[in-house]
């Protein structure tokens, strides 16, 4: 048996008033996950429990079958992971996203999806003037971000807030608050009069594009101590994503990691080669999973427009090829899920369940005629406990 997982971050949404009161994923041309869904079993899987801020560090190690309870300790370990950062027992990673706050407001989480090239050299300035902090920073992907630092037990109480929850909201009451508070909002500062004399936003602003007026530091955690995949479930497994929590969750349960040339984590993404690149680890793997980041990226931009173009892209290039693979071994199962919702009335993350389907060589319908969120509920499968999905998916 072999199995596919296909993520389409935060695709779960609300009815919007200007799609007549249908979400994306009702609105959007999904023939070939329509078709699965139609020969498949179709239900709602509460991904996020209580207690849990409803972020994809959380959602999908539950997809992966891991109880996020009892292995979570944050996100920016899991994306430290993913760069081969060594991290100590006494140390603690940060998200640092590059950020635009105008007034104090925050204005773009991501500084304008600022190119890679450009935040590294951001990220080298804040190495040049805060070394003596006892902080350091990693340079990643567009605006995420990692710094460590230590130790781990000064910031025990800690409170932080994902900036992308906050767009177009005033920043004061949602900095970093309890132990350690104080010197993260010091770096947070510092670093917004770094960037006020930097080269890359003086280009920025002539081009007319979002500065990164400074950071934002969140997700923190130690590194988390998880069982591999193969010692629970018995199976080889790989990952296909250009998000960096989901490399490192997967790199910490001793799956493999795959890159793709062009695969951007946002709506221009290289959908045809997340789907080749998939397929043909299949012939060396038990199980794949492939994460598109675009859908929830367009919800946190407000943009139904744009997750409904990412939703039938992955409809048209992604499923067609990864159908046809598995097909090819003859007992096959694949599962089609968000991991949580990103409403674009909303513009971030909310802890509802979420439609998910399962197709295979050996599955019969439920009775769902497409893949949505109304259709998914009226079926009455519901999995209430998000890291038992797995368990289901394969027996």
């Amino acid at each position: 048996m072999k199995y596919a997982i296909i993520i389409p971050d935060g695709a779960a949404d609300l009815p919007i008033e200007e799609l007549d009161g249908r979400t994306p994923l009702e609105v959007a041309n999904l023939d070939n996950i329509d078709s699965l869904a139609h020969s498949g079993r179709v239900g709602m899987v509460q991904t996020v429990g209580e207690n849990l801020h409803p972020g994809s560090d959380v959602a999908i190690m539950s997809l992966l079958g891991y109880d996020a309870n009892k292995y979570y300790t944050g996100r920016a370990p899991l994306e430290a992971a993913a760069m081969d950062i060594r991290m100590s027992s006494e140390q603690i990673a940060f998200r640092c996203n590059l950020v635009t706050i105008i007034d104090g407001i925050m204005e773009d989480f991501s500084a304008g999806h600022i190119k890679t090239p450009e935040a590294a050299q951001l990220i080298d300035l804040l190495n040049q003037h805060l070394q003596s902090e006892g902080v350091e920073f990693f340079a990643g992907v567009s605006y995420r971000h990692l710094m460590l630092t230590g130790p781990a037990d000064r910031f025990k109480k800690l409170r932080t807030t994902p900036p992308h929850d906050i767009i177009g909201q005033k920043i004061d009451k949602y900095l970093p608050a309890g132990s350690g508070s104080d010197f993260l909002i010091a770096l947070m500062r510092k670093s917004q009069e770094i960037f006020a004399e930097s080269e890359v936003n003086q280009v920025r602003a002539d081009l007319g594009e979002n500065p990164a007026t400074g950071i934002w530091l969140w997700g923190q955690g130690q590194r988390p101590r998880m069982k591999p995949f193969r010692d629970i479930y018995g199976l080889s497994g790989a990952v296909i994503t250009a998000v960096d929590l989901v490399k490192g969750l997967a790199r910490i349960i001793g799956w493999r990691v795959v890159d793709v040339e062009g695969a951007t984590g946002y709506i221009d993404t290289n959908y045809a080669g997340k789907a080749r690149s998939a397929a043909d680890i299949l012939d060396e793997v038990d199980i794949v999973a492939i994460h598109i980041e675009a859908p929830d990226e367009a919800g946190h931009n407000g943009d139904y427009e744009s997750k409904i173009y990412a939703l039938e892209q992955i409809d048209k290039q992604i499923i067609p090829v990864i159908a046809d693979k598995l097909a090819d071994f003859g007992d096959w199962r694949m599962m089609i899920l968000p991991d949580h919702p990103t409403p674009v009335d909303i513009k971030t993350h909310t802890n509802e369940p979420v439609p998910f389907l399962i197709a295979g060589s050996d599955i019969t319908s439920n009775g769902a005629e497409s893949f949505s969120e109304r259709e998914a509920s009226k079926t009455g499968l519901k999995i209430d406990i998000g890291w038992q999905l797995m368990e289901y998916l394969l027996k």
